[in-house]
């Protein structure tokens, strides 16, 4: 999707229906706004159902004379908008909303840590908050515009929600996605114990170009094999995102086709609407022309090099299995035997190994180690085949949320020795 050649009605209606869907925001909460190469000011409108939103309601605030086109009101927070624009003219979009985790962070008046994942930090760069005020009023306004002033993209509100400034909605969306996935990935992980942060130096590691320099070329056809291969995969990649086992532009999937060759998800694709031909084939160390891979292709070559066993390379950054990768506390999947069966013994691996140490992150894989926690970065899992991966990739998220949601309850009693040992021999696993 050419997301950009949207009109801005229908932008602002796109997203915040996206916002609404994934629980982001309410009924009456939140807003957006565009300004266009006009100076006009398209934002969305105030005491219309943010779930039934439609371009029709979206309201226009005419640069010349302030005047508003259409049927209803600007949101009372057009006085936030209006100064963010008018202190920094890079800022073409700005989105406000009060999702559920970082309104936690605002009521108790810190911000989430955003180096706790690579990733986050690079989408982020930095936040900051700023002081309470009444909503719609100009003081708040001019207590978010001044932050926005000294340069931050992101406003955390004391007692109220975030404030996002960027180039582009869709770009204010990813800064805003990746933020509240990080509240509540620290939120988890506090529940298990301390969350360990990245070193600035760690965090430049994952700025890779390995997959902008591979060589290109152009396939002459696209068997029948390639093309189910990609319709399974665009499934389950927007099946994930709907799962949230990853955001809108994170996550790598993969799978290797009988020749050797293998499809990749693209970089900087957004997941939530990628189809067929968004996938990167992959093929003698070359990727398909005119596209860019994940910064993983590397080390998924790498995994297929050394495991003819495995076809189906995962990595994601689900919530509560993610609350492990940022903390000492090792993840026990023998919770209950289903879960077990599925992820055997997995091992955490440490950040730097990702990039700098492929082939011994692609030793550690086995049958009995099929699932990988990578430190601050994801969770890695395979398969022999490409639902099998995506199995496994669930059950992790769905073992590590009972762990999570147990603490609450009392200590946890995990399958003994003994009771592994009859799982073992009746499903005859080695």
């Amino acid at each position: 999707m050419k997301f950009e050649l949207l009109h801005p009605a229908d932008q602002l209606v796109l997203i915040m229906d996206r916002i609404y869907q994934n629980g982001l925001t309410t009924t009456s909460g939140g807003n957006l706004s565009i300004l266009d190469e006009n100076g006009d000011i398209w934002i969305t409108p105030s005491g219309i159902d943010k779930g039934t939103l439609t371009r029709g309601d979206i309201c226009c605030v005419k640069a010349a004379d302030k005047s508003v086109v259409g049927a209803n009101k600007p949101s009372v927070e057009l006085p936030i908008h209006s100064s963010v624009y008018e202190r920094r003219p890079d800022i073409r979009a700005v989105l406000h909303a009060h999702p559920p985790g970082l309104v936690a962070f605002s009521t108790a008046r810190v911000l989430p840590d955003i180096n706790l994942v690579a990733n986050a930090r690079r989408t982020l760069d930095s936040i900051t908050m700023a002081d309470y005020a009444v909503p719609g009023s100009k003081k708040l306004g001019d207590n978010i515009s001044k932050e926005f002033e000294r340069g931050f993209n992101v406003v955390v509100m004391e007692n109220h929600g975030v404030v996002i400034g960027a180039d582009s909605l869709f770009d204010a969306y990813k800064k805003f996605e990746t933020l509240e996935s990080l509240a509540k990935l620290e939120i988890n992980a506090r529940k298990l114990g301390s969350a360990k942060s990245l070193e600035e130096s760690e965090v430049n590691l994952s700025s890779t170009r390995d997959h902008h320099l591979m060589d290109d070329f152009m396939p002459n056809k696209h068997t029948s094999e390639e093309c189910a291969a990609r319709r399974d995969m665009t499934n389950l990649i927007r099946r994930s995102y709907r799962q949230k086992l990853f955001g809108s532009t994170q996550g790598t999937y993969s799978m290797r086709l009988s020749d050797g060759s293998f499809l990749i998800t693209p970089y900087g694709v957004d997941r939530a609407y990628m189809d067929e031909s968004d996938l990167v084939l992959i093929k003698h160390g070359m990727k398909e022309s005119g596209k860019v891979p994940s910064r993983s292709v590397k080390l998924h070559q790498t995994i297929y090099n050394q495991h003819s066993e495995i076809n189906s390379v995962l990595s994601a950054n689900p919530p509560y299995a993610m609350a492990f990768a940022v903390t000492d506390i090792t993840f026990d999947p023998r919770t209950i035997p289903e879960s077990y069966i599925l992820l055997r013994e997995t091992k955490k691996i440490s950040y730097s190994s990702l990039y700098l140490e492929a082939d011994k992150v692609s030793s550690l894989l086995s049958d009995r180690t099929p699932v990988l926690i990578c430190e601050n970065n994801q969770i890695l899992a395979t398969g022999n085949s490409l639902l099998h991966a995506f199995d496994r990739l669930e059950v992790m998220e769905a073992t590590a949320h009972s762990i999570v949601l147990a603490l609450d309850i009392c200590d946890l009693t995990h399958i003994s020795d003994e009771q592994i040992k009859e799982i073992d021999k009746a499903f005859n696993l080695k």
